[in-house]
């Protein structure tokens, strides 16, 4: 069975209260912000039909909320801490059937790495697909993840983990045996590359790219960055999904 690609709503996750960021989503970078630059991404996606912000009902998010409003933006605000409950209750609200997940921390997201990891999810026999759980071939800044809204429903309904409440689909990604669940590789290992934004290191590594990399495609982007050895370096020693790697130890803390 065929879904049909007007299914797919993405449903990109956004606050201002990061720790090691404040406020980044409003982060101007170039001429857009970062939120926005995540936006204008996925909406240049083929398999995106609509675009939802999900954030959360903290006093200092309504910048967010109002900023939504001025674009015409779909916003949804719910927990601060579970976010799993704010996926699904925004799913809920708009009636959303098949859900593509983004952060707000990934303004350089490829279009056509989004719809690569729709068409396989539009063929209909997967509950769960992405291009980075259990492991990622792709940069860290590229991440999608399109599930439906049964497998969130359940995930919702049965995961008690901290991990993942917070991360949403941890529940969905570590259950083959409940989910029917598929990967996107890249042909070439990628995921040495770091084009996401959590620590002003990010911040400052993406700014040059931004002003330099003319048209901004994955492409030319990583090029860049193979010529530039210094500007790549300047955020390689992050590690990848250290806030996922946080909630875990979190986890172990309450066993």
């Amino acid at each position: 069975m065929l879904y049909s690609v007007q299914m797919i709503t993405a449903i990109i996750q956004a606050r201002l209260g990061s720790t090691r960021l404040p406020q980044k989503v409003l982060l101007p970078l170039g001429k857009k912000t970062v939120l926005e630059s995540v936006i204008d991404r996925v909406r240049a996606s083929k398999n995106i039909n609509e675009i939802i912000v999900a954030t959360t009902i903290q006093p200092e998010d309504q910048k967010i909320f109002n900023f939504c409003h001025d674009k015409n933006i779909k916003c949804f605000r719910g927990s601060l801490e579970d976010v799993l409950d704010r996926y699904y209750q925004a799913a809920k609200h708009f009636g959303v059937q098949h859900i593509a997940r983004i952060t707000s921390d990934c303004p350089l997201i490829d279009p056509n790495a989004i719809d690569e990891v729709a068409e396989k999810y539009l063929e209909g026999s997967f509950d769960y697909v992405s291009n980075n759980h259990p492991a990622a071939t792709y940069p860290d800044g590229l991440d999608t993840e399109i599930f439906s809204f049964k497998a969130l429903g359940k995930a919702w309904r049965d995961a008690k983990l901290k991990s993942e409440r917070e991360h949403v689909t941890p529940y969905i990604w570590k259950k083959p045996d409940i989910f029917r669940l598929f990967t996107v590789k890249n042909p070439v290992d990628l995921s040495e590359y770091r084009l996401t934004i959590d620590e002003p290191r990010d911040y400052e590594l993406l700014q040059v790219v931004v002003s330099q990399v003319k048209p901004l495609t994955t492409r030319n982007i990583l090029k860049f960055l193979d010529n530039n050895s210094t500007i790549k370096e300047i955020n390689a020693a992050i590690k990848r999904d250290e806030g996922y790697a946080k909630s875990l130890k979190e986890d172990n803390k309450n066993d």
